[in-house]
């Protein structure tokens, strides 16, 4: 068992969750193995509301059919509440009258829409050219890496690597030395989802578009907690995910300055995007359709708006400091368990706390908190680049909404210490 008093006050504090929050998640009043789930793998996805679950079923039953192709009733009632999804969202991340929002697939496909649009001629030459320079931080989730590899594969630019320091840190200073006048991308993430570091992206953002590189930020991990505020920032596109913020999965969204979203060649060709078509050619919709070809998810982007409502509903000053809490209490408790080394353990803004345990897979432990109903993510979570860099291989993630709670937490404490000592 953990020794509290040795954990630190964070293992005793108390929790502020509003009265009856944690009964508007269904998902969280199962069993799992006989016993309570204690869900502590929101970094991966997050549960959804009641509200979200509503609003989404309602726009099911009242409200389904395809956008902007029709005339009657229901179409236009799909339409309105796709493009009010639209503003609410925009509302929400705070961009102004000069960025636009284009709905996704996810913080993935919104990566790769402007690595594909920068790289590819269009109506115009491509973003980037042989010998032009991409700068892509060390802490990157796989998805604001690989498509970077392979754009500079394409395109003949290269590749240059924000190497954090042995903590997993990011320095302005660092990204100084490295940009050069042919530095012409710049992208980064708020948070990393493989060690809970909150980089400096607000200057490092600054340092790079003062340098003429259009700036790209990963705010998977930072929408539903210490959201950025994207008309504060030096940021050409930012992206992220629904089902991190309490909404559903399978939708997302690109918010950039219209200046920038007008140099992507578009990633899927088809449907509302298309202004007018020959046999021969054809002539593309402006922004946000020109990069929204096919049917969209609409109900998803109905839901992801009703998740931006929760998240602003509850109080993000009240979710950002729950949060902080439960991550403070479990790096006290970790850390004082023998064997046991948490990563970035000064990230007192993250949500979420990676460790590894000395001669014990992670694996190992996450199969044994699952038979005690804790569910935790294990493995490399898609940065196994940043975690070779820190020499520590796969680690045990717990992440923390909303609804958790310090029990939890403690159970957590308790399941990992009971792990340890099954697997001497």
């Amino acid at each position: 068992m953990v020794d509290m008093q040795a954990a630190g006050t964070q293992a005793r504090a108390t929790d502020s969750l509003p009265p009856g929050l944690r009964d508007l998640f269904p998902v969280l009043q199962q069993r799992i193995h006989g016993a309570a789930l204690a869900y502590l793998d929101n970094a991966a996805t997050t549960q959804m509301p009641l509200p979200v679950l509503s609003a989404m079923r309602q726009f099911e039953e009242t409200q389904r059919a395809n956008i902007h192709r029709g005339v009657h009733t229901l179409s236009q009632r799909a339409t309105d509440a796709f493009e009010q999804a639209r503003s609410d969202l925009k509302r929400f991340i705070g961009a102004s009258d000069a960025h636009e929002l284009v709905f996704t697939s996810g913080t993935t496909e919104s990566l790769n829409l402007v690595a594909h649009g920068l790289g590819t001629a269009g109506a115009g030459p491509a973003w980037l050219r042989p010998g032009d320079e991409i700068i892509v931080s060390g802490l990157e989730h796989h998805a604001n890496l690989v498509p970077w590899q392979q754009l500079a594969r394409r395109s003949g630019a290269t590749l240059r690597i924000l190497r954090p320091d042995a903590q997993g840190r990011l320095h302005t200073d660092d990204l100084a030395r490295l940009q050069t006048p042919r530095t012409r991308v710049f992208a980064i993430t708020a948070c990393a989802n493989a060690t809970g570091e909150r980089p400096p992206y607000e200057d490092l953002l600054a340092l790079a578009a003062q340098a003429g590189a259009l700036t790209v930020l990963d705010a998977a991990q930072a929408v539903a907690h210490a959201a950025p505020h994207l008309s504060q920032l030096d940021c050409d596109f930012m992206a992220f995910s629904g089902h991190k913020m309490y909404g559903p999965m399978g939708i997302g969204a690109l918010v950039g300055r219209r200046s920038a979203l007008e140099r992507l060649t578009p990633l899927r060709l088809g449907g509302d995007m298309v202004e007018w078509v020959t046999y021969e050619d054809a002539g593309f919709a402006g922004l946000p359709a020109r990069l929204e070809g096919g049917t969209p998810h609409v109900a998803g982007a109905v839901g992801m708006a009703a998740a931006a409502a929760f998240i602003d509903d509850t109080g993000r000053d009240v979710i950002d400091a729950h949060v902080h809490a439960l991550r403070a209490h479990a790096v006290a408790g970790l850390a004082a368990m023998d064997g046991i080394t948490v990563l970035a353990p000064h990230a007192t803004r993250s949500a979420l706390v990676s460790f590894v345990a000395r001669n014990v897979h992670p694996h190992d432990i996450g199969t044994l908190l699952d038979g005690q109903g804790i569910a935790v993510r294990t493995g490399h979570h898609c940065a196994q680049p940043l975690l070779d860099h820190l020499g520590v291989g796969p680690t045990t993630r717990a992440s923390f909404a909303v609804y958790n709670t310090h029990e939890e937490v403690e159970r957590l404490l308790s399941g990992v210490a009971r792990a340890l000592e099954m697997l001497k």
